[in-house]
């Protein structure tokens, strides 16, 4: 039977999701949790929110509940912000309590762990029924947001892996640059001339960075997870980790100290800016930062390999609080966020680039600052390559990356061969997501 008017493919679409759920077709069901509290529309509704970042982000965040405020002025926020030091102790202890925010900013080292203490309200209803709207999403952003089934992290901003690239050196010294869809070892032989004409080594080492070695993985049918257990194996690990040493033998790569002063997620400190090399592997909405820190011209491709095997990512994820009484309050304010076009502009792209793509595409006629510019550029066309995204990562992930780094420096410097380091990673690995 055709669907003969919208309400109709709402109400099937509605039917589907619950289906999928196994959850009847209301809200309170839907979400798995307290009932909302019935209240008119336009009765007072007070909302706490609570998130990291800088002071910049906080002064944006602020600014767009102000005008969530201003639109709707039966709603107000009580908001609580921190650096992200110490925030998810924090984050523990409120939500723990009775203290939880209805609001509450997450990533996706900590998207599987919540979801499993159901602590992250399930919006699988409000999707489908249009509250909360992901249609101008990606779909491989929004679907990085579900765990075991549920969604619980709604994307705050979209982002892809980046290969940002010191633009100005190589026009200096007369080289090509970079460009997307390289080989791994076009890439490396890239690297090695840049060294040998410049003096700066070509490439940071990115055996330490998860994210290079989860495109790899997936570059070669695998994955960094599968299912609930690794998707990989020592071998992958010991032909990532023999890569690299290859690429620093032929000096493409810095030396050991130098890669190991690199491995941090302090824009100031990647090597593209320090001079200690003339790329680093960072993501895509990094690259207006890492311009901030240095005077010469940077410029950002995908990571080498087929393309596809990248997938747009989220920064960080509005979720809501699984006991809060104001779901449908709380689920109206992120949906405003994403999808309100004087919201959009405002929040600019502190959280990465805005998930809805039609109002990114305006963001982009309004941006002043280039290095944005090309930001958005970059990952607007590598999205017309991205395969199926992966799921979010699985309880442990924090300690998977820390022990890749650990592994991956073992072998730089040589406390350990390729294979030995891959032995410790995969158990260290394994015994963190059991």
């Amino acid at each position: 039977m055709p669907l003969s008017s919208p309400l109709s493919r709402r109400l099937l679409l509605r039917g589907l999701l619950a289906g999928a759920a196994g959850v009847p077709l209301t809200a309170t069901a839907a979400c798995g949790d307290d009932e909302d509290v019935p209240v008119d529309p336009n009765a007072p509704v007070e909302l706490s929110v609570f998130w990291w970042g800088t002071e910049a982000r906080a002064r944006l965040t602020d600014d767009v509940l102000a005008l969530y405020t201003r639109k709707h002025p039966n709603v107000t926020f009580t908001k609580t912000w921190q650096t992200d030091q110490g925030y998810f102790d924090r984050l523990a202890e409120l939500t723990a309590g009775d203290k939880a925010p209805d609001i509450f900013q997450i990533d996706d080292d900590h998207l599987a762990e919540y979801a499993a203490r159901r602590t992250l309200a399930g919006l699988l209803y409000y999707q489908g029924a249009r509250k909360l709207e992901t249609r101008p999403m990606h779909d491989s952003l929004w679907r990085y947001g579900y765990v075991d089934g549920s969604f619980v992290g709604v994307p705050a901003g979209g982002n892809t892996q980046g290969l940002v690239y010191n633009r100005t050196l190589l026009t200096r010294h007369g080289l090509p640059e970079p460009t997307t869809g390289m080989t791994w070892e076009q890439h490396i032989v890239w690297a090695e001339q840049v060294t040998k004409k410049t003096n700066v080594p070509g490439t940071q080492d990115p055996s330490a960075d998860y994210k290079a070695f989860w495109v790899w993985l997936r570059q070669q049918g695998k994955d960094l997870y599968q299912d609930r257990s690794l998707g990989f194996t020592v071998e992958d690990v010991t032909r990532w980790f023999a890569l690299w040493s290859g690429a620093r033998d032929r000096r493409a790569t810095p030396a050991p100290d130098v890669i190991r002063a690199g491995n941090t997620n302090d824009v100031t400190k990647q090597l593209v800016v320090t001079g200690g090399a003339a790329t680093s592997w960072v993501w895509a909405g990094q690259m207006p930062d890492l311009q901030k820190s240095t005077t010469d011209e940077l410029g950002v491709v995908a990571y080498p390999g087929d393309p596809s095997g990248q997938w747009a990512r989220a920064e960080t994820y509005w979720s809501v609080h699984s006991r809060s009484r104001k779901k449908d309050a709380a689920v109206d304010v992120i949906n405003f966020m994403l999808n309100d076009p004087e919201a959009v502009v405002l929040l600019g792209t502190d959280r990465g680039l805005p998930p809805n793509v039609d109002l990114r595409a305006k963001l982009s006629e309004t941006v002043t600052d280039p290095a944005v510019t090309r930001s958005i550029r970059f990952e607007s066309e590598l999205a017309t390559t991205f395969g199926d995204g992966p799921g979010p990562p699985l309880r442990g992930h924090r300690t998977v990356k820390s022990e890749l780094a650990k592994a991956a420096e073992n072998a730089q410097s040589g406390r350990a061969a390729p294979a030995r380091a891959a032995e410790q990673f995969v158990a260290a690995a394994s015994a963190a997501i059991a």
